[in-house]
């Protein structure tokens, strides 16, 4: 496990380096100031608590440990030796660069071994390392490393479809672009066969 996704590590820094709700809330209001407008208007005057309060759950991920939320599994499949799929997860995460939306969909399948975990739980995963600055690359990595951790599948098959608001919205500002990562790990990076079935049911061949 490592620093992204060790939760003792990331709590400890919470503890040590992480400003008080006011710090924050100041913080806020120098940043609305600096934009141009005045933070005691009225309608302004409560934006600083809801943007905090926006982040705290914005950023929910740093305070949860995504392996513990696959590690209640299942070992009675009854010969179930196919692969287990989750079709279009929601991602909704930021951009680590300018803390900007990335939203899109995710795609996660493995081949188990010898136990399986609720289905809702691989969901979970994908969401708690949204819910964090992230880059799609780290994330799509994260996610199949945490699954092979606590389950030891023969492979994982990752697909995440996104769109970054900070291509979107700014820059160079083309809104109908999206961007595909992959990670294939085990049986789906060396069967060709299982691979591009994984990409047919993600509709992509």
């Amino acid at each position: 496990m490592d620093a992204i996704t060790d939760p003792a590590l990331l709590k400890g820094l919470g503890e040590t380096a992480r400003p008080t709700e006011a710090e924050a809330r100041a913080a806020v209001r120098t940043l609305l100031r600096w934009a141009g407008d005045n933070p005691d208007r009225e309608g302004l005057l409560d934006t600083p608590k809801r943007v905090v309060n926006a982040y705290r759950e914005f950023f929910a991920g740093y305070e949860m440990d995504p392996v513990a939320e696959l590690s209640r599994t299942f070992e009675d499949v009854q010969g179930y030796d196919d692969i287990v799929m989750l079709r279009d997860i929601d991602v909704e995460s930021h951009c680590e660069h300018h803390m900007v939306p990335i939203l899109g969909k995710a795609h996660v399948a493995y081949m188990p071994t010898n136990r399986v975990v609720g289905i809702s739980k691989i969901a979970r995963v994908v969401d708690i390392f949204g819910k964090r600055l992230q880059t799609q690359e780290t994330m799509t990595a994260q996610i199949a490393d945490c699954i092979t951790e606590a389950l030891r599948p023969a492979g994982v098959a990752i697909l995440i479809d996104a769109k970054h608001q900070c291509m979107t919205t700014r820059g160079v500002h083309h809104p109908n672009v999206s961007t595909i990562t992959t990670q294939f790990t085990g049986v789906f990076k060396t069967d060709a066969e299982l691979k591009d079935r994984f990409l047919r049911l993600c509709g992509y061949r």
